[in-house]
């Protein structure tokens, strides 16, 4: 990350306020999102894979009290303001600075949900700004995302990623033969539009069947009208008032 200045941003409605660099890139809707597909219960174990300053993790968090938490971020400094976040936040949650494809020490054992957010451009002109570029260009193969959350989920343990919609045959190839009960959530931006992302929950070494569930549009309106907010009730339940998605198979453990 270049630079040490920060902004603050609220998140879930005001409950969590998050610092996070000033420029370059910073976590939003896609995070929060994430979040509240993780189906995780109180005294359940979450690795978030390249947390960032904590986005993700700590809407999980304040959304599902009694967690326990952990991060792996490889920019120090990013990892660093995810370490304040919790604390401020008044969450407990162990921020691990390393590389996913070499997982440290720290991070050894299992856990019962991991979630990530990988960087959504596997190609293209990187941003002149390093996190930025690290946070949003694939440095590290999709695929090694995948096998690193898998190699880290207890048997029966779920493993929930967004990203873009056009790399939903990378998630899959990924999962193949190794998790099961996989459910995908398409998200439009508003109805009728194709779907730019998907969240994909599955489940590791279970053998059900794929769903493919209905789309989660985030706009109200057909169109872009005004500057002002124009979410649907659905989302604003999610991104306001920290509701979760339904995506595991209430069947399923």
């Amino acid at each position: 990350m270049t630079g040490t200045a920060v902004r603050h941003d609220d998140f879930l409605g005001g409950r969590l306020r998050l610092a996070q660099p000033a420029s370059g890139y910073r976590a939003g809707a896609d995070a929060v999102m994430l979040a509240a597909a993780c189906a995780a219960r109180p005294g359940q174990s979450v690795l978030d894979l390249g947390c960032g300053a904590g986005a993700a993790l700590l809407c999980l968090g304040v959304r599902v009290p009694g967690l326990v938490l952990a991060g792996i971020e490889r920019d120090a400094a990013v990892a660093d303001l995810a370490r304040a976040n919790a604390a401020a936040a008044g969450l407990e949650a162990r921020i691990v600075t390393g590389d996913l494809s070499r997982m440290p020490a720290g991070l050894a054992g299992s856990f019962d949900h991991v979630i990530a957010n990988p960087p959504f451009f596997a190609a293209g002109t990187p941003s002149p700004d390093a996190y930025r570029a690290v946070a949003r260009h694939e440095e590290t193969p999709l695929p090694l995302w995948i096998d690193a959350g898998l190699r880290r989920l207890s048997p029966g343990g779920w493993l929930t990623v967004i990203h873009r919609a056009e790399r939903l045959d990378a998630l899959l190839s990924g999962l193949s033969g190794r998790a099961g009960d996989i459910a995908i959530l398409p998200v439009a931006a508003r109805a009728g539009l194709p779907a730019g992302r998907v969240i994909v929950a599955a489940r590791k070494g279970a053998r059900g069947p794929l769903r493919l569930l209905a789309p989660f549009v985030m706009h109200a309106n057909a169109r872009h009208l005004h500057d002002g907010e124009d979410l649907t009730p659905e989302a604003q339940a999610v991104l306001r008032h920290a509701a979760p998605l339904m995506l595991k198979d209430p069947e399923r453990r």
